[in-house]
């Protein structure tokens, strides 16, 4: 079984920044997309970054320049670097992956726990 785990999340002043992690573990065939989310209080969950297996990125305008998705293959682990952050930032950041296990033919998607990212004014 496949589990996502967060990171690197807490309280940074306005302007600040923090990078996030997300580790995935488990029977592990592969891993194709793998993206971050992140829901504000009283908001809809919304897209922040994915990155393909191919290593290429994709960002919402909002978050172009600012955050930065990367992964590292031999960890099976994604990071989000979010800098000039604004108290908007502040979130539960959340991470998704689309997995193939041995068990598996397909690429089936996970979910991550979430992490609390706090910005102050």
């Amino acid at each position: 079984q496949v589990q996502l785990v967060e990171s690197g999340g807490g309280l940074v002043q306005a302007g600040g920044s923090l990078r996030l992690s997300c580790a995935a573990s488990g029977t592990i065939f592969s891993i194709n997309a793998m993206r971050w989310y992140r829901q504000a209080p009283g908001k809809q969950r919304e897209l922040v970054a994915t990155i393909t297996n191919t290593g290429s990125t994709n960002y919402p305008d909002s978050m172009k320049d600012r955050f930065t998705i990367s992964r590292d293959n031999a960890k099976n682990t994604v990071y989000l670097q979010m800098n000039s952050l604004k108290p908007e930032d502040t979130a539960v950041y959340y991470c998704n992956a689309d997995i193939r296990t041995y068990a598996a033919y397909v690429s089936l998607n996970y979910w991550g726990q979430g992490t609390q990212v706090t910005v102050s004014s």
